[in-house]
C-alpha cells in the first residue's frame, strides 16, 4: 500500500493506493469463505466504509452470518454465487447472480454465500457502511425481523 504525496499529515487525510496483491486477511472469515480487506479504518484510516473482495470456492457454502449495523453492497466480479437467506415463511430464498450484478444486504440480515459451481470460484467485491469488517457468524439461518 502506498499514500500520496503528504507524509505529514494523518492517514484520513491522504490518498491511499491499495494494489491487488496486498489485500489483507487479518478479518474475521466464516467457514467456506475468505474475506480479504483493502480499504478500513485500520488499513488507510477510513471511518465510515470498509471494502474488500469475498471468496468462495467451488461447490462451497459459508456459513450463515450477519454484518451486524452495516449495509453491505456487493458487486459479483466472477463466478456465479449464490445469496441464502430465509423468508417470512422460514422458508430458504436464493438470490442466483452472475458476473456484473449489484446485490444489497441490510444489516443484521443472516445470510450465506454459496458457489454451486463444480469448477470456478466465485469473487465478490464488497462495500459496507462501517470502518471495519463486522462479521457475525451463527449457527443457524434465523427470519430476519428489523427494528
Amino acid at each position: 500500500m502506498t499514500d500520496a504525496f503528504h507524509p505529514d499529515l494523518p492517514a484520513a487525510a491522504k490518498v491511499h493506493h491499495v494494489p491487488a496483491g496486498s489485500l489483507d486477511d487479518a478479518t474475521t472469515q466464516s467457514a467456506g469463505m475468505r474475506r480479504l480487506a483493502a480499504i478500513s479504518g485500520a488499513r488507510v484510516g477510513a471511518e465510515r466504509l470498509w471494502m474488500g473482495q469475498s471468496h468462495v470456492a467451488p461447490g462451497v457454502s459459508s456459513g450463515n452470518h450477519h454484518h451486524g449495523d452495516s449495509e453491505s453492497a456487493i458487486y459479483v466480479v466472477s463466478g456465479r454465487p449464490e445469496f441464502v437467506f430465509l423468508g417470512e415463511d422460514g422458508g430458504e430464498r436464493h438470490i442466483r447472480t452472475g458476473p456484473g450484478d449489484y446485490v444489497f444486504v441490510p444489516p443484521f440480515l443472516p445470510h450465506r454465500e454459496e458457489n454451486p459451481s463444480p469448477d470456478e470460484d466465485a469473487v465478490i467485491v464488497i462495500a459496507r457502511s462501517t470502518q471495519e469488517a463486522i462479521v457475525v457468524n451463527l449457527p443457524e439461518l434465523s427470519v430476519y425481523r428489523p427494528g
